[in-house]
């Protein structure tokens, strides 16, 4: 039995609360489990030096942890003088992730930027981050379309992200932090509702693993994805 009592295909509860603040163009909170990640949207008026230009825009994202968001207090990176290598990987998933969403041309030279400062930690802050994130782009998205800067039919592209891993020799689905700390195999799997996949990071932490577990445990995680984009939509 895992220890949070769950089925090896079972997520833990998800829900996701929009409009959580009264200033960003989208703002929602994220909850998964004991996990929460607060998303907010940004919208600026440029576009990194790289693209100016050339007519399209940009949506990136950045991440970050709460000093008590753990256990134990955490200190701040901005005091440390430098994001740590965690941080760097982690908002650069949620950027690729949620440029996979809609054409970057569409939105013109401007920037979303997603902010996803992790509340409370309990496993799967990244793909907490991603699921909520999607849903302030759309939101900073229809303000956009409400504002008469894109057109009226510009739809998103539904994504979402889950964990999967080995615990205990037995395939599971979304690990909290105590199946995580202890994985043979932990998986991030974003994708989006074609059903296709837009990133899957895997590694084996003891063992190596065969690709009949790999299957299972994309299969999984299908499974959990399908029923996050359906709480996002029902959010909507």
């Amino acid at each position: 039995m895992r220890p949070s009592q769950r089925l090896p295909n079972e997520l833990r509860a998800v829900s996701f609360q929009r409009q959580f603040t009264r200033y960003a163009a989208g703002s929602v909170l994220a909850t998964l489990g004991h996990t929460k990640v607060l998303c907010t949207a940004s919208i600026t008026e440029s576009v990194p030096y790289f693209l100016k230009g050339k007519g399209q825009g940009w949506i990136t994202a950045e991440y970050g942890m709460l000093p008590n968001s753990t256990h134990q207090r955490t200190v701040r990176e901005a005091v440390k003088g430098q994001q740590q290598g965690r941080t760097l990987e982690i908002q650069r998933l949620i950027g690729r992730s949620l440029r996979a969403t809609l054409d970057l041309h569409i939105l013109g030279e401007r920037t979303i930027t997603l902010d996803c400062d992790v509340l409370q930690a309990d496993g799967g802050t990244r793909t907490a981050a991603i699921n909520g994130a999607w849903l302030a782009l759309q939101d900073a998205v229809t303000q956009l379309i409400g504002d008469g800067h894109i057109p009226q039919n510009v739809k998103l592209i539904n994504i979402a992200a889950v964990s999967v891993g080995v615990y205990q020799g037995q395939p599971i689905l979304d690990l909290d932090y105590a199946e995580d700390s202890a994985a043979g195999v932990d998986m991030n799997v974003v994708m989006n509702s074609n059903q296709e996949f837009i990133e899957i990071q895997g590694t084996a932490e003891r063992t190596a693993f065969s690709k009949s577990t790999l299957d299972n445990l994309l299969e999984l995680a299908t499974l959990g994805n399908n029923q996050i984009m359906a709480a996002q939509l029902a959010s909507l």
